[in-house]
């Protein structure tokens, strides 16, 4: 074991899943997965880098090549315990049958710890009771991961009953959708296979969790920029003597449109960026609510507040205007302006929550001297429609396992999940009251030089995004009716 930078060996039969476990674990997905077995012939490390420092390394190994007989060797053999490895590669080097054999070994000279991996999906072999042997002989630390699929549990038992006569430590581990809790508690679990392995493999699972604390904070400050981007957009144009004012709104407003519909993209594709997701699309589902325009109807009929959400923002908003009102009568109307506020507010809010917004009736409006203004947006359900959508995206994002390669797959089980609203529909009168702060700060353009507006609604934001990555709020399946 390297005293500073730990090393896993990724071993097992070919074609088991062993090259998708390992991009999921070290987040890279330029691991070479292939259906074809024996693809991976020579070992390739990957290490994981946090800061510019590598903190820890995964090697992908060749298959066993030859087991029974390399098993035959170890047994029959007769040197010191301490150099079983190095006598076998230097006994077996030069031939062509132990080629692959020889490869696997290389990394547990170095100190390596084994994970070995299996299909639990199939029933256990002699041949894989061979290689648990070998693997037991070396003396290695080592764990041994079952990839299965939650409804594959058939031979479960009988794999975890062998598995306990060989390895340290067991996990069942499904590459292919496990999400980030998963992976940090496989990495936690790494560290129960050796003592001595505690101290070092503590480190690397704080870093990692450092790391994406880090990453969480730059998601956050990117989907401000985005709010603030399109909330706080206006443009104008100069209106000349006989020119059809409503084809300029019109103009105004499909530009808008455009540009909010541009910088959602860039911030999806800075978001996959962020969590090491750069080969692959993560492909969402065919009927997800995310494969809908920002601004079509079933975006804003699914996403968003709630209609009772809508109507205390709105009545918030009323009773503000309305209480200045009041002050200004000297306080002789007795409330009247401020109940007047609220519910004129509420009743406003919610009719403009039940239908989808467009024009002038979506962005502000002004005409002043032969200029014509469109914007900022005046609605604050847009907010509420970009937060949901954005946080289903950060959902989708980080519970794409990097291992992932079935897109078809995952495309057609879509259509049989059952849609779920998204995230800020059960969001309680403080947290719409934080993102109604921030939305009229940028409304009234009261931003400071040191940005203080964003403040609550970063904290709000960090989170959230803590929560859904935890596990402690359950993702929200983005996929519509397919019915609808």
């Amino acid at each position: 074991m390297n005293s500073i930078i730990p090393e896993f060996a990724v071993v097992g039969h070919p074609n088991e899943g062993k090259s998708s476990v390992l991009s999921t674990l070290a987040e890279d997905d330029s691991v070479r997965i292939s259906p074809l077995p024996g693809e991976t012939r020579e070992c390739q490390t990957f290490p994981v880098f946090i800061d510019g420092r590598e903190v820890v390394r995964f090697t992908d190994t060749p298959g066993f090549q030859n087991p029974r007989k390399t098993l035959q060797w170890i047994e029959k053999y007769e040197g010191s315990h301490e150099t079983l490895v190095r006598d076998f590669i230097d006994a077996h080097k030069d031939n062509s049958d132990f080629q692959d054999d020889c490869r696997l070994f290389e990394p547990l000279l170095r100190g390596a710890v084994i994970i070995f991996v299996v299909d639990g999906s199939r029933p256990l072999r002699n041949i894989d009771k061979a290689e648990m042997e070998i693997l037991r002989l070396t003396g290695c630390p080592r764990m041994a991961i079952i990839n299965c699929k939650s409804e594959d549990t058939a031979w479960l038992a009988e794999w975890q009953a062998e598995f306990r006569k060989h390895f340290n430590s067991i996990r069942i581990f499904n590459s292919c959708q496990a999400s980030y809790k998963e992976r940090i508690e496989l990495l936690k679990s790494l560290g129960a296979i050796d003592q001595e392995l505690q101290p070092i493999l503590s480190q690397v699972v704080a870093a990692f969790e450092e790391d994406w604390q880090e990453r969480n904070r730059q998601a956050v400050e990117l989907l401000l920029d985005l709010f603030e981007d399109g909330l706080d957009y206006s443009r104008s144009v100069t209106v000349k003597p006989g020119a059809d004012e409503e084809a300029l709104k019109e103009r105004l407003h499909r530009d808008f449109v455009e540009f909010l519909r541009r910088r959602e993209k860039k911030c999806h594709e800075q978001i996959q960026a962020l969590y090491k997701h750069n080969i692959f699309n993560c492909e969402l589902p065919s009927q997800s609510i995310l494969q809908e325009d920002l601004f079509s109807e079933k975006t804003w009929e699914f996403l968003g507040l709630s209609s009772s959400q809508l109507i205390v923002a709105g009545a918030l908003s009323g009773a503000a205007l309305g209480a200045i009102t009041d002050v200004a009568a000297a306080g002789l109307s007795f409330g009247i302006f401020s109940s007047l506020g609220a519910l004129l507010g509420a009743a406003g809010v919610a009719l403009k929550g039940q239908e989808f917004l467009s024009g002038s009736r979506f962005l502000g409006v002004t005409l002043d001297h032969h200029h014509l203004q469109m914007g900022p947006v005046k609605t604050i359900q847009l907010l509420f429609v970009l937060l949901d959508r954005q946080l289903l995206f950060y959902s989708h994002i980080i519970n794409w396992a990097h291992g992932r390669r079935d897109y078809d797959m995952q495309a057609a089980e879509g259509e049989n999940q059952l849609f779920k609203v998204g995230y800020t529909k059960d969001w309680d009168r403080r947290k719409v009251g934080i993102c109604e702060h921030f939305f009229k700060a940028l409304q009234n353009h009261e931003k400071s030089e040191d940005q203080d507006f964003r403040s609550p609604m970063a904290e709000l934001l960090r989170k959230t995004l803590h929560e859904i990555s935890s596990g402690s709020v359950q993702p929200f399946t983005s996929v519509l009716p397919s019915d609808r």
